[in-house]
């Protein structure tokens, strides 16, 4: 759909009118947000028109003069688009504590997608017990068990957003073989087969790996394009934060690109990077490596933050070995001499071996501590790796094992990595979407006992201002087509992701020239402005800026999903 008055529109419009000699009454709508520069989702040119919403659908769009609303909202001058879609959210646990959405709803985020390797199930009676105990400041229940029950509680809680997930392959692995390092026999990769089966039939979106980290760095490629198999079957996709994104980053999309080849699936990169100075220049060759795949039929595509750090915990520190067993087992081993010295070593040497966060980002005054569980902590809250290191005369590596030791965590922690440019360069590549890759919060309550990364508060208007609006990086049609109908269509979600008549009405407003990001790393907990109108599945979320405290979120299922 191209342009702002297409067939499909004309057609609605014209059944609206009245045949000629006919009197007929107004037609009537629950919404009609009037005057506005409609952007469809297409990345065609935007026009200036009417969008008429009926209970939990589109129900018109163009010159709608002769239309009345129960609702009618002025909103000549700024921009009306699909709802935005957060291809990589971590809001599992945030939702359960504030289901609003704020920080996100106020960017126009609609659609949280959740499942970079692990998923809220399926759970067993050893993996709640672990849950339960490795909570931090949001403290929740779990009476579920499949992961459409978590998807299933958590709408029924009452949420703003719509919400939609991947099975986690690192839950799968972690709920038949534990943490430990080491091949399933052919009867647990048949438990596995099946739960990834499960998954897909109850609505999971496809399987999500994060291969960096124990234990899915324990997975091999074969065992990756097994599950993927299965969810293929139900037209599913891989979703992948890949086995490294630094010194190996041309080795994980090749392997990315074999598992989709394999498992006749698409498949997608999370967060989009080249992580260290001295991988920098491999960004290019992977663009070449992903647009090969694609002409010779295999769809990959990929997502991005917009900025310049990653976040993550300290586990990204330290070797995949050091971690197996789990969170105690990897404690225990840190409180060894021997180990510890061996720790060291590794932490300070460079490897293809593993992905070694500290060192791509070049020093330890290049590596923030955001977030801690352990009360006594949070004091370090805001400070770097090199700072506490300072503070108790040690290591920056003796440093990071006490801290993991002391809070009994991963510790929150923001890594320093990419190149600005890169950032610019990869916004452009047209199968790029967004994902924040972080939770949607509030500047109160117990979100604001750790500090976040800024893009859990800005990655979408952080591209819409700074990278549309001032430096021009692409234009607002081609950046909110590739919020909406890019992400849609990865996804294969149905009604979703344009401004089209019968679509479900989840559609943002906003003012291109005021859109804007506020959070900082240092002040993290703040919202961006310039979002004025949202509404999700027909219900106004946010009018003039603030919520309205309406939670018309839903699930959206992916394909395979055979109950209603």
């Amino acid at each position: 759909m191209r342009g702002l008055i297409t067939m499909t529109m004309f057609l609605t419009l014209a059944s609206a009118l009245p045949c000629p000699g006919v009197t007929a009454a107004a037609p009537q709508y629950d919404v009609i947000l009037r005057g506005g520069t409609i952007y469809d989702g297409t990345g065609g040119r935007p026009g200036v028109g009417d969008v008429a919403l009926h209970g939990d659908r589109i129900a018109a769009i163009g010159d709608l003069a002769a239309a009345r609303g129960k609702h009618e909202i002025d909103v000549h001058g700024l921009a009306v688009a699909p709802g935005f879609i957060n291809m990589l959210s971590w809001a599992t646990t945030s939702l359960l504590q504030d289901g609003r959405s704020q920080s996100d709803i106020r960017q126009g985020v609609t659609l949280e997608v959740f499942g970079e390797g692990w998923s809220m199930g399926p759970l067993n009676a050893r993996m709640k017990k672990d849950m339960a105990e490795g909570q931090g400041d949001i403290k929740f229940d779990i009476p579920w068990t499949t992961l459409a029950e978590y998807t299933e509680y958590l709408v029924g809680r009452g949420i703003s957003c719509n919400v939609a997930s991947f099975v986690g392959a690192t839950t799968i692995r972690i709920h038949v073989l534990g943490y430990e390092d080491r091949r399933p026999s052919p009867d647990e990769l048949d438990q596995m087969r099946g739960l990834v089966r499960q998954a897909m039939e109850e609505g999971a979106l496809g399987v999500g790996s994060s291969l960096i980290y124990a234990p899915a760095f324990y997975a091999d490629t074969e065992e990756l394009i097994e599950l993927c198999k299965v969810a293929a079957e139900y037209q599913g996709m891989y979703i992948s934060h890949m086995r490294s994104e630094g010194n190996k980053l041309l080795e994980a999309v090749d392997e990315l690109i074999r598992i989709a080849r394999e498992a006749k699936l698409p498949a997608e990169i999370y967060h989009l990077k080249a992580a260290g100075r001295d991988n920098w220049p491999k960004r290019g060759r992977v663009v070449e490596m992903v647009e090969a795949a694609r002409a010779a039929g295999t769809r990959i595509t990929a997502d991005m933050y917009v900025y310049t750090a990653g976040s993550t915990g300290l586990n990204g520190a330290m070797p995949p070995w050091v971690q197996e067993g789990g969170l105690q087992q990897w404690i225990a081993r840190m409180r060894d001499p021997q180990i510890r010295a061996r720790l060291i070593q590794e932490m300070r040497t460079p490897t293809d071996k593993w992905e070694n966060l500290l060192l791509a980002a070049g020093s330890p005054d290049r590596v923030l501590l955001v977030g801690f569980k352990n009360p006594a902590l949070k004091n370090l809250t805001g400070k770097t790796l090199a700072e506490v290191a300072a503070r108790r005369k040690t290591s920056p590596e003796e440093a990071a094992m006490d801290l993991v030791i002391q809070d009994d965590s991963r510790v929150d922690t923001v890594y320093f990595m990419m190149d600005e440019e890169d950032v610019k360069r990869n916004i452009a590549i047209p199968w790029v979407s967004f994902g924040s890759d972080a939770p949607s919060e509030a500047p109160e309550g117990v979100f604001t006992l750790a500090n976040t990364h800024p893009r859990t508060y800005g990655n979408v208007a952080r591209l819409l201002g700074k990278y549309v609006r001032d430096e021009k990086v692409i234009p607002l049609e081609e950046a909110i087509r590739k919020l909406t109908s890019l992400p849609a269509e990865n996804l294969g979600l149905r009604e979703r992701g344009l401004l089209r008549p019968e679509y479900f009405a989840d559609v943002v407003v906003f003012d291109p020239a005021k859109i804007q990001d506020h959070a900082t790393y240092a002040e993290s907990h703040q919202y961006s402005t310039g979002m004025v109108h949202v509404f999700v599945n027909g219900t106004q979320v946010l009018s003039q800026g603030e919520h309205t405290g309406a939670k018309p979120g839903r699930a959206v299922w992916g394909r395979g999903r055979k109950t209603p």
